[in-house]
């Protein structure tokens, strides 16, 4: 056990970004699958929202319990958040264009194309994330 929390302790942040963008992707499969066939939405409008609603998700539990974010006052939050937006939102237009060329050139059926897309955005996620919004410093006001 003690090794257990050794190696937790050791790769605490890697660990809770891999859990929580767990949870992210299931977010943003559900949501997809929600809107694509039980309401029957165009995939590009599906992909759209389904990847707003997990940029949402993720902003909250990656600020909270991921990178532990210091920055406190209006001003840095808004800053952080901007940051956030603005990286998720490379990694949104990443995921349109995947899930276009995919599904409407490729002819790649829009779940797998999903699953395709997701796991290179992941990726593209922790690093911006980790090189450009949460960056360990001090509080700022």
């Amino acid at each position: 056990m003690d090794l257990v929390k050794k190696y937790f302790r050791k790769y605490r942040e890697l660990i809770l970004y891999v859990f929580f963008g767990v949870l992210t992707t299931l977010v943003n499969w559900l949501a997809y699958w929600l809107l694509a066939d039980l309401l029957h939405a165009d995939y590009m409008a599906a992909t759209f929202l389904a990847q707003v609603l997990a940029i949402l998700f993720a902003y909250a539990t990656n600020r909270r319990w991921v990178f532990e974010s210091k920055v406190r006052g209006f001003r840095g939050v808004v800053v952080e958040m901007a940051k956030f937006f603005g990286a998720r939102g490379v990694s949104l237009v990443l995921d349109m264009a995947a899930m276009y060329v995919g599904v409407s050139f490729l002819h790649v059926d829009d779940k797998l194309m999903k699953i395709i897309s997701n796991v290179i955005i992941i990726a593209a996620n922790y690093v911006f994330s980790k090189l450009f919004v949460f960056k360990k410093h001090g509080p700022q006001a």
